[in-house]
């Protein structure tokens, strides 16, 4: 059954936390550090399979695997079960897990390939193929009544798609209280750790309906905007997402266990994906499956740019390692040195990262937003080193590309976030990746 849209304030908190939180050229990213010619220190390695370990055994999550590559070495760990408690199958190397938002870098990856070749364009209208987003109205004010709106004051662009500035998106109220937050839960298109249950033609009908919440390139509104982006992606080329992703990313690039939906054959690697059971009262951990509208053992009807796809740790480096060397792996060029220097450069206003709706996201201002993908302007946290970029995923999975140390990191769980503040698994990995590196 689908999800109360009226839903207990804390389940609506969860709900947006989850779903919001639910990579160059030589001369650009430097190849001859010190950090890529020394060897990964092997107590960081032990100490965080004990951390690790521990978080299982305090019953924290069933378990993980996780992967650090540096100085040309892969090292991949797993610990713990499918299954809370020690049951189930073992976490291994090939273990499929859902990646949530983690999925946003690779469909925006896929738009600038598509703009290399002139189907799209980063700065002009996208009306012509989303006709449901022209002649949009704005809200006069973001807490304001449907009805009282003004015209926009410009066209929406998929550079604004990309950097999420193009009007819609999680607006960070608990419980909802403002009409079009509430508009957009009624309309199933609210962002949330469930995705998008519907065709995506219904999903622009129903966007289309609405108001957009800030002015084109006014406000930083998390989510949306890569959905859309990966509709207008369909809508260029006539095919859907993931049958493109395939073919331009994932056959080339060797990802054979990356998707939107798990086969039959393989849905023994899948775990389940647990988090609190906030409807019963007790907070105790649950699994969520299809009747909690999480179901990836078919097609879904929605290929979600935002949040929905389901990779390996090897898989999910070979993106990062094209990432990480300009739009090239293995003698195949994917994207432009340009292109990938563009998507991982910060795109946003400081007035952009500030305000309620975009704080969470800019990691007590040590991020802000390229195209699809999150970039690290300051430590503030673990992960973000100057000039790495990545982003977390709300089913318990984070992944970062550090050129200039020349280190990517992955972290695959399927434990929930329930709070806006990083989990300690991931605090834990981030420590030891830079401690040994």
């Amino acid at each position: 059954m689908r999800h109360n849209k009226r839903a207990a304030p804390d389940r609506t908190r969860r709900a947006l936390v989850t779903g919001t939180s639910v990579i160059l050229a030589c001369s650009a990213f430097p190849r001859g550090s010190s950090a890529m010619q020394t060897a990964f220190n092997q107590a960081a390695l032990d100490a965080l399979r004990r951390s690790i370990r521990a978080r299982v055994d305090a019953g924290e999550l069933a378990g993980a695997t996780w992967l650090i590559h540096h100085a040309g070495e892969t090292h991949v760990h797993s610990t713990g079960t499918f299954e809370m408690n020690g049951a189930g199958a073992p976490m291994a190397r090939d273990t499929i897990f859902r990646v949530a938002s983690i999925t946003k870098p690779v469909t925006a990856a896929l738009a600038m390939i598509l703009v290399e070749e002139g189907l799209l364009t980063l700065d002009g209208p996208v009306e012509d193929l989303l006709p449901e987003l022209a002649n949009r109205r704005v809200l006069k004010r973001i807490d304001g009544p449907l009805d009282d709106t003004v015209p926009a004051n410009g066209p929406v662009t998929l550079r604004q798609l990309l950097t999420m500035t193009f009007g819609l998106g999680a607006i960070m109220v608990f419980p909802d209280a403002y009409p079009i937050q509430m508009a957009m839960r009624e309309a199933d298109i609210a962002p949330s750790w469930i995705l998008p249950k519907m065709s995506s033609n219904a999903y622009m009908k129903k966007l289309g309906e609405l108001p957009l919440a800030a002015h084109p390139g006014e406000k930083f509104l998390y989510n949306n905007g890569l959905d859309v982006a990966g509709i207008l992606i369909e809508r260029a080329t006539g095919e859907r997402l993931g049958a493109l992703m395939k073919a331009r990313l994932f056959e080339p690039l060797g990802m054979t266990d990356t998707d939107f939906f798990v086969p039959p054959e393989k849905q023994h690697r899948l775990p389940p994906l647990h988090g609190p059971d906030f409807t019963g009262g007790t907070m105790e951990v649950k699994a969520y499956g299809p009747e909690d509208g999480v179901d990836f053992s078919a097609p879904p009807p929605l290929d979600s740019g935002a949040g929905g796809l389901v990779t390996t740790v090897d898989d999910y480096l070979a993106f990062c390692r094209m990432m990480m060397n300009g739009g090239e792996l293995n003698g195949r060029r994917y994207l432009k040195a340009e292109s990938v220097a563009e998507m991982t450069r910060d795109q946003l206003t400081l007035q952009q990262k500030t305000g309620p709706h975009a704080d969470m996201f800019m990691e007590d201002g040590g991020a802000g937003w390229g195209l699809g993908v999150s970039v690290s302007v300051k430590r503030t946290r673990p992960w973000l080193a100057p000039g790495s970029f990545g982003w977390n995923g709300g089913y318990g999975t984070t992944a970062y590309t550090d050129p200039a140390n020349g280190i990517i990191g992955i972290f695959l769980s399927q434990q929930m976030m329930t709070s806006p503040e990083p989990p300690k698994t991931y605090v834990d990995f981030w420590t030891q990746v830079y401690s040994g590196a």
